[in-house]
């Protein structure tokens, strides 16, 4: 499922987009965008998943077409297809939210045929691919191990695929590092995702409050970081940096059951691996700074998720 850290970058991207608009009137709703831009977040996963899925299928379509030749050869009437039992893959084919994302997919996948060909035939000259068919039986690393090296090493890496995927999906250069995290997620746990629904009610609630508060309390949020920036001129300061630190302090203020050490750690995660090589102790600095104050004047009230559940 698409993660709160997922969420914050996503709100931070639509923030840096609106930058540029800042104190102009804009016709665009910006909660509706950070919706549509989610969905296609989703699509672009079921997209992936489903190519993921079809390389390793190949194999027995890739041994039919051998087998058909006029003069087949014993190699040709041999091809191993063990991938295509791949228990993790037949967990994924089989699973209703799998087989409902097939049927209501928004991309076309029929114009996949000729990539999908393309990895299948480098998985199968690759070493790993030949230790995997030779290996007897069925281990659950290992079935799972296969899959994330077609993800991770032959479909990322593959120039002519990213190109493939840019044409359909705008939003690829945006979500590429959210889609690797989502599909290790997905294949180390493949129940707990619902492909319907990737953001779930409590998280689509976090990102509309964090977008919302990040806009609507920018002016305020500014002018506490504003004088935390000691011997910094704020208009220089990396757009990103600030956009983040306003978001910190939104959470610190008005989400009462994040804990402001995961925001803070959060933020400069994000900013370390977003924003300059020095973001990640720069908005450390700031945030705790604030943090401390805010602490001071009693301004931070944070209950216990569960605590709150049961109220």
């Amino acid at each position: 499922m698409i993660s709160r850290r997922n969420i914050r970058v996503k709100v931070m991207q639509l923030l840096y987009s609106l930058e540029p608009l800042d104190g102009t009137e804009s016709k665009t709703d910006p909660v509706k965008t950070l919706k549509k831009q989610l969905t296609q977040s989703s699509d672009l996963f079921v997209y992936l998943l489903n190519f993921l899925t079809r390389v390793a299928k190949y194999a027995e379509e890739d041994a039919l077409k051998r087998a058909a030749k006029n003069l087949p050869s014993s190699k040709d009437l041999n091809v191993n297809t063990k991938i295509s039992g791949n228990q993790l893959l037949w967990t994924i084919l089989e699973s209703p939210s799998f087989k409902h994302a097939m049927d209501t997919a928004p991309a076309p996948f029929e114009e996949t045929k000729e990539q999908v060909r393309k990895v299948y035939q480098v998985l199968e000259a690759s070493e790993i691919y030949k230790q995997y068919i030779e290996q007897q039986g069925r281990d659950k690393n290992t079935e799972k191990d296969i899959l994330t090296f077609i993800f991770t090493d032959l479909m990322l890496p593959d120039d002519d695929f990213i190109s493939h995927i840019e044409e359909h999906f705008t939003n690829w250069d945006d979500d590429a590092e959210m889609m690797n995290q989502l599909m290790m997620n997905f294949l180390q746990k493949p129940a707990t995702f619902n492909l319907q629904d990737m953001v779930g009610e409590e998280k689509w609630d976090f990102a509309r409050g964090l977008l919302r508060a990040a806009t609507e309390k920018k002016e305020f949020v500014t002018s506490l970081i504003k004088p935390k920036l000691i011997n910094w001129d704020a208009d220089r300061i990396a757009v990103l940096d600030m956009i983040l630190m306003q978001m910190g302090v939104c959470e610190f203020l008005y989400f009462e059951t994040i804990p402001t050490k995961v925001t803070i750690n959060e933020y400069i995660d994000i900013a370390k691996e977003y924003s300059t090589p020095q973001s990640g102790q720069f908005v450390n600095g700031i945030l705790d700074k604030i943090h401390k104050e805010l602490l001071e004047q009693n301004k931070i009230h944070k209950i216990d998720f569960k605590q709150k559940a049961n109220q």
